[in-house]
């Protein structure tokens, strides 16, 4: 076999990594330029069609089931491909990034599948890509064992029976990677060079594992850019020359346009797909994305205040749980994303019962599996699963049919009593800032009061200040959501921080940043579809 040719991708305005070259290789860098030459068109497209998309949501205010794709829903024939063995038991699910401790941690953690993060958990600085990548390839080769410089402590991998399977998400689709560009100094799309990288390199290694490559697929908005991801699929097996159907894609339903097209994102995957998840948070800024201009009817109350138990929410996972099953299909339950205390056991105590109830609910409503954010309640979520499950691996025998959901139920927000609060608008500052802080510095799984937050955090945080202004909200306490209330809160806030963690500290952080970036898209008459991509720019 002849050498591979250079690879037409630059790397671009980069540092050199150690051990980049085992990632980067030309052959590998090739792979992903052909990837980009083929599918980066269709994906302009796509992106095009969402912005159409929300256009028609604001002039309507309303969403429905597509007509066009009536006879799929109709035809009870078909079923998604059966799950591999390494699939088929996914009753609990560990998320997070993939630097090496917690690739370590998450691997041994005892959950029946690790979500390895390149999505929302992860900032996307070059190094957390390239390195992320080098951690998994590590950890299949069980070369990733190391002790802490710092506190001495020594982390190693189970045996392999033990560990977690490694279902890994690459970025959205909206994403660009401005490190790696082709000829024309275009961008390559980071979810492409996610995918890419990690395909080439372990899809023949995880099947030799007796796994596969395994997918989790973010920010979905419609079943034309799921048939996208399958055209992917088929065209990346047959070159590097795997068996079609080694790969296995789940998909997360967490836009509210995505929740209408269940059963076709299925479809579209049927020889790829292994299930749904519901992803509540960034679910949320969907809907609030989607419907912000949609006046009083469509304003959402705190994000706490929102929960699982809500009609639309319920009617949202309800159909979930039935389109699956009725085609074979996993149905995987929301975050647990609770931080143990280790100070306070009366915290952990109020936490852990809220963890358990939630994940006994999901289990009695016919789930299959759900994730956590923290090794910790691996236990307690297992418990919930196994007092339903048992011996067996999933209860796709469980059909649901009693469920019935119509259009209009997933978008019935004013069907709860709760409304805003100004303490609502504090608590989205507070992790705003203190979020989008740690992100500039490359950390994208953030611990803030408790609970681990991630990038649909800040999402639904900047979101509702937004919303609330532009609804013209007025708090409980009589004060009209502003702008200039906004500003008011974000500076005492910013004030509280400086005071808490020193001045020293406070210097050495992104602070200011932070704050100038949640104001903008809080702010800003023109929403930015995510934060991330005006926060992309600042990223070191």
């Amino acid at each position: 076999m002849s050498a591979p040719a250079p690879s037409p991708l630059a790397i671009v305005d980069a540092e050199p990594l150690p051990r980049q070259e085992e990632v980067l290789t030309d052959a590998a860098l090739a792979f992903v330029a052909e990837l980009h030459r083929r599918f980066t068109p269709r994906r302009d497209e796509l992106l095009a069609r969402r912005a159409e998309r929300r256009a028609e949501i604001a002039r309507t205010s309303s969403l429905d089931f597509l007509p066009e794709t009536a006879a799929i829903r109709a035809d009870d024939s078909w079923t998604v491909a059966p799950a591999p063995a390494a699939l088929n038991d996914r009753r609990v699910e560990i998320t997070g990034p993939t630097d090496r401790k917690m690739t370590i941690n998450a691997l041994n953690s005892g959950a029946k599948v690790w979500l390895a993060d390149f999505e929302d958990a992860s900032a996307p600085t070059w190094e957390n890509v390239v390195l992320g990548q080098l951690n998994l390839i590590d950890a299949y080769e069980r070369r990733i064992d190391f002790t802490d410089a710092r506190t001495g402590k020594s982390y190693a991998l189970k045996a392999p029976e033990e560990l977690a399977t490694v279902v890994m998400r690459p970025r959205g689709w909206h994403l660009d990677e401005r490190h790696l560009a082709d000829a024309e100094g275009r961008p390559v799309p980071g979810a492409l060079v996610d995918f890419g990288l990690y395909f080439f390199h372990n899809a023949r290694r995880l099947l030799d594992l007796g796994k596969g490559p395994y997918f989790y697929l973010p920010k979905t908005e419609s079943h034309l850019e799921a048939r996208l991801w399958n055209e992917i699929f088929v065209f990346a097996q047959d070159h590097v020359g795997v068996p079609q159907g080694s790969v296995r894609a789940t998909v997360l339903i967490e836009t509210i346009t995505a929740a209408y097209e269940m059963e076709e994102i299925l479809y579209e995957l049927r020889d790829h797909a292994s299930g749904l998840n519901a992803g509540r948070w960034d679910y949320l800024f969907s809907v609030v994305k989607n419907f912000r201009d949609g006046g009083q009817k469509f304003v959402l109350p705190d994000r706490n205040a929102v929960t699982m138990t809500a009609p639309f929410m319920r009617a949202y996972t309800e159909l979930l749980v039935r389109t699956c099953h009725k085609r074979g299909a996993h149905a995987i339950g929301g975050m647990a994303a609770f931080i143990p205390s280790r100070k306070d056991a009366e915290v952990n105590k109020v936490a852990f019962e809220k963890v358990k109830n939630d994940k006994d609910r999901e289990a009695g409503d016919g789930f299959d599996g759900s994730w956590v954010a923290h090794p910790d309640l691996v236990p307690l979520a297992m418990e919930s699963f196994d007092k339903v499950l048992g011996d067996k691996p999933h209860q796709k025998d469980r059909l649901r049919e009693d469920v019935s959901v119509a259009a209009g139920d997933l978008i019935a927000i004013d069907s709860l009593d709760a409304k805003p609060t100004y303490d609502g608008l504090v608590n989205a500052v507070q992790v705003g800032i203190r979020y989008i802080e740690a992100w500039l510095r490359g950390l994208g799984a953030v611990a803030i009061f408790n609970l681990m937050e991630d990038a649909a955090t800040a999402e639904i945080s900047r979101s509702q200040i937004w919303q609330w202004i532009n609804a013209g909200v007025v708090f409980e306490n009589g004060q009209a959501a502003t702008a200039d209330l906004a500003r008011e809160v974000a500076a005492a806030e910013l004030a509280a921080i400086r005071a808490e963690i020193g001045e020293e500290a406070f210097a050495a952080g992104t602070w200011q940043e932070a704050h100038d970036l949640l104001l903008q898209v809080s702010l800003d008459a023109d929403y930015a579809d995510f934060l991330t991509l005006p926060a992309y720019e600042r990223l070191g």
